[in-house]
């Protein structure tokens, strides 16, 4: 018997034979080579038997020499199946755009849901939104991943402290929680603005109260700028002294520079591989070249695939490789020094408040030794020295 499996690759076909003379006809095709199993004859003399595709043509060649009459009853296979697909094929082509067309519209979205913010937070969040090209009809696939939108949203929009996001099947939902401005509460008991360092007075905004110094006078820490009490000396009123007194402070930094660094840097080529990933398994999409770059850092981006609101266990994957080289920065003298004091600058800007600014600089000593530089650097600040102090009775 022949093997089903190849005759089902290679095609068979079941053949009915009348007539006389079939016996010696059939012991004549078996005998020259042709492949035909499964022969039985019925009741009436017919007779039945498969044979290979391929010999379709030499049976029929040799069955016009014969006595015999040959009818082909049906064929089987791999050949004949992918015909009768091919004839059939609007049905499952069809079903197979249906899937296609449901798995598509089910990684669209279709709505963007923000709950917790005022009207125009909420029109902030759309437009940025809209920045990140996430809106209705964009594709899930392309859009950054939740927790990078969350990022995102919080370091643009100031007035909100956090903000949840989440998709649900083709929505997006936002909870959002907005940052609440505390009431000013005017404190009941007196006080005096005083200094909270030395400094040099450079200006002031004196709201109520009465002013003790003056532009361009130095203060000791702890010293009355604004005083709390007002009206005659021998029984002054005490009230709450208000306003903002700005002055020039001095801060010292030293810090280092190397002339020479070695750095790792990227050189601007990058490539992209794309992925399917079902659990472990890993099937590439597109990007199939091998990675060119000696020393590269990876990048891996994933993305759900929904199918009706449910999340398939599949990802979209994208991979971008981008190359890194290595390099030697060498500095002369000057540019390590310019390097040093902006270096210094960001240090000192750590260090005092953000509404002050830096008003003068001036190098104490610089000097070169072991392949760096060394600096020593004076600020000269701008800053508000007004802190609250309560007056107390019998001071």
């Amino acid at each position: 018997m022949k093997n089903k499996w190849i005759t089902f690759l290679t095609g068979r076909v079941l053949v009915k034979a009348t007539g006389q003379g079939m016996e010696r006809f059939i012991n004549r095709l078996a005998r020259s080579g042709l492949s035909i199993w499964s022969v039985k004859r019925n009741h009436e003399g017919t007779v039945f038997f498969y044979i290979t595709w391929p010999d379709l043509h030499k049976l029929r060649h040799a069955a016009r020499k014969a006595d015999c009459s040959f009818y082909f009853i049906r064929g089987e296979g791999l050949p004949f199946l992918w015909k009768r697909t091919l004839k059939n094929s609007g049905f499952p082509i069809g079903i197979l755009l249906f899937f296609v067309l449901i798995l598509f519209l089910s990684n669209i979205t279709w709505g963007i849901q923000i709950n917790g913010a005022d009207p125009e937070t909420e029109h902030k969040i759309r437009k940025e939104l809209s920045n990140l090209g996430i809106v209705k009809g964009s594709m899930h696939l392309f859009s950054d991943k939740p927790d990078k939108i969350q990022k995102k949203l919080t370091e643009r929009i100031e007035n909100i402290t956090w903000i949840g996001v989440e998709l649900r099947g083709t929505t997006y939902h936002f909870q959002v929680v907005q940052k609440t401005e505390p009431e000013n509460i005017e404190e009941a008991s007196p006080r005096h603005l005083v200094a909270n360092k030395k400094a040099v007075i450079a200006k002031m905004f004196v709201e109520k109260g009465k002013a003790l110094v003056k532009k361009d006078q130095f203060v000791e820490k702890g010293q009355i700028l604004v005083s709390g009490e007002i009206g005659q000396e021998e029984k002054p009123m005490p009230i709450i002294a208000e306003g903002e007194v700005w002055g020039y402070t001095w801060y010292n930094t030293k810090v280092s520079f190397p002339l020479d660094t070695p750095l790792e840097v990227l050189s601007g080529k990058e490539m992209r591989k794309y992925f399917l990933n079902l659990g472990k398994l890993q099937l590439p999409v597109w990007g199939f070249a091998k990675i060119q770059f000696p020393k590269y850092e990876t990048e891996i981006e994933d993305n759900d695939i929904f199918f009706l609101g449910k999340k398939l266990p599949i990802q979209y994957s994208k991979k971008t490789i981008r190359e890194k080289e290595a390099i030697q920065r060498n500095l002369n003298k000057k540019e390590a020094l310019e390097a040093a004091k902006e270096l210094a600058r960001r240090d000192l800007k750590m260090k005092i408040p953000p509404d002050a600014s830096i008003d003068k600089e001036i190098i104490l000593q610089d000097k070169v030794e072991n392949g760096k530089v060394t600096l020593s650097i004076n600020f000269q600040v701008l800053e508000n020295i007004a802190i609250e102090k309560p007056i107390i009775q019998g001071d």
